[in-house]
């Protein structure tokens, strides 16, 4: 059964969105400290709508108080005068219910640094007879994930004492940083099954910001809509929510799990999403051609860049990268309110300004590169695009914030070329994979409208991995791998490892080579790869060693065809799927292995070579003798970003049957007797 073409080059534009996180995922309540214990819970040994769970909530709080915004220029912002400290106060009971549960005696406490601070923990473990044990650890801090901006971390304790049929509880405070806030949020999904969650929000006065909030259509059956209560506050109860079960090659679990959004925006509320975005579209315009100035300004740059008889897209390349070269502030590790103070840093700034300090953050660069090729006689726009990283943008939503990527979108021959300079390491020509595919907004003088920005082929993206090796007669492998990362799998690298030493980016390339391998090896980076560049491919060169490869008996060997093929062995082995299967962008999967086999050896059979393709997955592979040595190809194809779970099955099978072929062995004979075949 072949998988819809439909579903494979072409995405449904409301698919896609960003947001930036800007609260913990699992929320309880510190103000009141803890519950009394209840005989009840302790004596509980499963709870009979979550069969098997090793753990449940049975109880969870968050009060959230936003009292302290003020608004300012379009956005909103806690301002010094705020006569009130915004803060989360958060509340967890879990009780325990197998020794699997007694993981969660270790928690994990996500928050942005940027968002604020976690100011007190209090933690306690009460045992099955009733007796509790006072947390009094050490609370430790690790960094989870880097993005754009945005430095994720926890905080982290473990608690004594944890048996089957325990309660764990803890509730802290999270203490918000003076700055701007774009929204609150409540998920009421957690990976536990829930008994039972209160969720209240204090938000800011709506005469000096006005407040939007709606929630996802996931909630947990019977639970009522949130509302408002007489004294302004906006309060939620909930029972029995499901467990959210995570899956590989899923969309963000931001859009699939149950959640409230609380938008506080200054753009004006229409009921027509069309006026609405009308109307944001005007004044997200008239800001960025402020920003831009005049448009004569730059001539003078562009003529000193680029030449007269350059063509148009000669000048469109060097423009872009002669922006990528200026100073990326985006990019630089996070800096404290102190440095930042310190170094006095402008934010009202313009374009000239910008390229006369030869600096900027990824928003400024990426309008300055506007500026400079209307300068040069493009027709060019500038286009506020979504992340999704995190959600899928869906316009009638009427959320403006999730806008929040700049791209220059060119008018060329016809066709519609974006570009983001911005987004350092970007190759000309490629947008980071999460601004691919998605729904933009088009500014112009007139409200502007909507676009989709490229979805690159697989073929622009893709791992090659060449090899050329040597077999010894114990079926060992030695020899010489490249790895050649192009367009947003080197990007997507380059981005990962930009704060890391040589030291570790020669451990991560190493490591990544250690997991395309369904075996131990020895591997050893030998090159210098361009880390810094934007070039379309990052280059990795190693000596390698697989001991045993090929498993000898005898008067026969056997040889696997599958060398790289470790990272496709786990993929959809369950049999059922809850979500649809996303994976993030097209790509592809190119391997070329040289094999000599020792003197003497002779290919005794060879597996019949496999090309399968369903449209939006395709997958080769071949085994040929080449005068004495092994010559394997293989090729995997991934050309669908999302895909329906009816349409799993056959997913599944493809899977599967590339399993088996990977296994398939070449049949070698030691010796000089034997046929050659």
């Amino acid at each position: 059964m072949e998988i819809p073409v439909s579903l494979g080059r072409r995405l449904a534009p409301c698919f896609f969105s960003a947001i930036l996180l800007l609260a913990a995922n699992t929320m309880s309540h510190a103000g009141t400290g803890f519950q009394s214990v209840n005989p009840e819970e302790l004596k509980m040994t499963s709870e009979p709508q979550a069969p098997g769970a090793p753990a449940i909530i049975l109880y969870r709080q968050v009060d959230r108080n936003d009292y302290g915004l003020t608004g300012h220029g379009g956005a909103v912002y806690v301002g010094s005068q705020s006569s009130q400290s915004r803060l989360e106060d958060n509340y967890l009971r879990i009780k325990i219910l197998t020794e699997a549960g007694r993981k969660y005696a270790n928690v994990e406490i996500p928050l942005p640094r940027e968002v604020g601070s976690i100011d007190t923990i209090n933690a306690r473990t009460i045992r099955p007879d009733g007796s509790i044990v006072n947390f009094s650890g050490q609370v430790f801090e690790k960094s989870i994930y880097k993005a754009r901006g945005i430095n994720y971390v926890a905080k982290t304790f473990t608690l004594s004492d944890v048996q089957v049929g325990s309660i764990i509880e803890y509730y802290y405070t999270v203490s918000f940083a003076e700055g701007r806030l774009y929204g609150s949020r409540w998920v009421l999904s957690d990976e536990l099954f829930t008994k039972k969650a209160k969720f209240s929000l204090k938000p800011a006065q709506n005469d000096i910001v006005p407040l939007n909030f709606r929630w996802t259509e996931k909630l947990p059956p019977g639970t009522e809509s949130p509302k408002r209560d007489p004294s302004g506050i906006i309060r939620l109860e909930a029972a029995n929510i499901a467990a959210f079960q995570a899956e590989d090659f899923m969309p963000p679990e931001d859009e699939l799990r149950a959640r409230v959004d609380f938008i506080y925006s200054y753009d004006e509320f229409e009921m027509d999403a069309t006026k609405f975005w009308r109307k944001v579209g005007k004044k997200r315009n008239d800001e960025l051609e402020h920003f831009l100035g005049k448009r004569g300004a730059l001539e003078p740059v562009v003529a000193q860049i680029v030449a007269p008889n350059d063509t148009a897209e000669v000048k469109l390349q060097k423009l872009y990268a002669r922006v990528q070269q200026l100073h990326n502030t985006s990019y630089e590790v996070a800096k404290t309110e102190q440095e930042q103070k310190r170094e006095n840093i402008r934010t009202e700034v313009n374009v000239e300004d910008v390229w006369k300090r030869g600096s900027g953050d990824s928003r400024q660069l990426t309008w300055l590169y506007l500026a400079l090729v209307r300068a040069a006689g493009f027709e060019a726009y500038g286009v506020l695009a979504p992340d999704r990283r995190t959600n899928f943008f869906q316009p009638q939503t009427m959320d403006s914030f999730r806008l929040g990527t700049s791209v220059v979108l060119v008018k060329l021959n016809g066709k519609d070329l974006y570009f983001e300079p911005g987004a350092q390491f970007t190759p000309y020509g490629l947008l980071p994979w999460q601004e691919t595919g998605v729904q933009g907004l088009r500014l112009d003088k007139d409200g502007g409208g909507f676009v989709q920005t490229a979805l690159p082929e697989s073929s622009a993206s893709r791992i090659e991995r060449k090899a050329d090796l040597k077999m010894s007669n114990d079926g060992s492998l030695e020899g010489k791998l490249i790895v050649t990362f192009t367009g947003l799998e080197a990007l997507r690298r380059r981005v990962d490892e930009r704060h890391e030493d040589d030291a570790a980016r020669k451990k991560f390339l190493e490591g990544q080579v250690k997991e395309y391998i369904p075996a131990a090896v020895e591997v050893e980076l030998t090159n210098q790869p361009e880390w810094s560049s934007s070039s379309p491919q990052l280059v990795a060169e190693y000596r390698l060693t697989v001991p045993g490869w090929a498993s000898v008996a005898g008067h026969r060997a056997l040889f696997p065809v599958g060398v790289f093929s470790a990272p496709e062995r786990q993929m959809f082995e369950h049999a059922e799927r809850v979500h649809p299967v996303y994976f993030e962008y097209l790509s592809q999967k190119v391997d070329d292995i040289i094999v000599d086999l020792p003197p003497g050896w002779q290919v005794s059979s060879l597996p019949k070579p496999v090309n399968q393709d369903l449209h939006v997955v395709g997958y080769s592979c071949a085994a040929e003798n080449n005068k004495g040595a092994l010559h394997l190809t293989r090729k995997l194809d991934i050309s669908i970003i999302l895909l329906d779970t009816k349409y799993y099955g056959p997913l599944r099978s493809f899977f599967q049957g590339l399993r088996a072929n990977d296994e398939q062995q070449v049949v070698l004979q030691p010796g000089t007797t034997a046929t050659s075949n």
